[in-house]
């Protein structure tokens, strides 16, 4: 027998070629089993009870050409929502001290564009030097990115860019008809090409499929490197777009979709985005033993209600549940 000196680590294998029917039978297993699953895996990469904080502001707001159904600031809709140009540096620097004195790591900045105009991109990648010298972690979502805009922004010193496959490959035309599947992946691609760290998720609860939700997660684990940063949104539905009366989606198939998400890319940070101040205590509960570890902590996320910061940490409190700290 051997001795316990001699019993080496094994690094585990990271998966990256999942089959639909591989990620099918995830969601078809019993849901006991699959929150056990996907514990353990949580726990093989990630301190169990530690989640990280971001902060998530809108610093230009509304008026989108795009038309992505499920938007407030898209241009195409009557939401009633007050459009505002881009934020001066000022603002949004208080917006992230705020953030980091609240104890968020991480501090999330999103433009209601296509993609960055050349006449507006300098004050953004001003914004983000800005930011990282408050200690902070840096993302941004700002629409489509060239291959040189990119780069830019990885010089700013941005961390993170966000820029959500939404759904699945399949029933993205019944969400957007302004962007193709295909212009989403070559973003993806050209941020992973500079150099930053990669936050691609989707939003389920829009009226698809499980098949979709399937196909969604499938995509993201079978890029060339899983994103470092999964958020799943719940949809949450606002007046006056084209998903505002759309079915609700069951509570056990959203916590379903955290569990693959964490099974899938285990060593991604799964957050926990839109949707949670529709959801209860008991919900979140879940979502986190299903491998949950990121929040938006922030009273709004861009233009909609977010859990409050108070709720948040009694809820921490009472899970026995410590924020995350800033990595060295």
């Amino acid at each position: 027998m051997a001795s316990v000196e001699s019993v080496q680590y094994v690094e585990p294998i990271i998966r990256h070629q999942w089959s639909q029917r591989e990620v099918a039978e995830l969601f078809e297993m019993p849901f006991m089993d699959l929150m056990f699953q996907a514990q353990q895996v949580h726990r093989e990469h990630f301190e169990p009870n530690r989640v990280q904080l971001s902060t998530l502001i809108s610093i230009k707001t509304g008026a989108c050409p795009e038309d992505c159904a499920y938007c407030p600031q898209s241009g195409h809709y009557d939401t009633e929502l007050e459009k505002e140009k881009l934020l001066p540096i000022p603002e949004i620097l208080e917006a992230a001290q705020a953030a980091v004195d609240s104890g968020a790591t991480r501090f999330c900045m999103g433009a209601a564009w296509r993609n960055p105009s050349d006449r507006e991109l300098p004050q953004v990648l001003a914004t983000v030097k800005a930011v990282k010298e408050l200690g902070l972690e840096t993302c941004a979502t700002l629409g489509m990115l060239k291959p040189e805009q990119a780069h830019q922004l990885a010089e700013a010193g941005l961390d993170y860019y966000n820029h959500n496959l939404d759904t699945s490959e399949n029933y993205y035309d019944q969400i957007i008809t302004t962007r193709t599947y295909q212009d989403r992946l070559d973003t993806l691609e050209a941020v992973r090409d500079a150099g930053m760290n990669v936050c691609a998720g989707g939003i389920v609860g829009m009226g698809e499929e499980e098949s979709d939700r399937i196909g969604l997660l499938r995509t993201l684990a079978n890029l060339p490197k899983p994103p470092e940063s999964v958020p799943i949104n719940m949809l949450v539905k606002i007046p006056g777009t084209p998903l505002e009366d759309v079915a609700d989606l069951d509570e056990f198939d959203f916590i379903r979709t955290i569990a693959v998400a964490r099974i899938l890319m285990p060593q991604s940070y799964v957050r926990l985005s839109a949707g949670r101040d529709e959801m209860n205590d008991q919900m979140q509960a879940l979502c986190f033993m299903a491998g949950a570890n990121s929040i938006f902590y922030g009273d709004e996320l861009l233009t909609t209600d977010n859990a409050s910061c108070k709720h948040d940490r009694e809820l921490f409190d009472r899970l026995g549940i410590q924020p995350e700290s800033v990595q060295a």
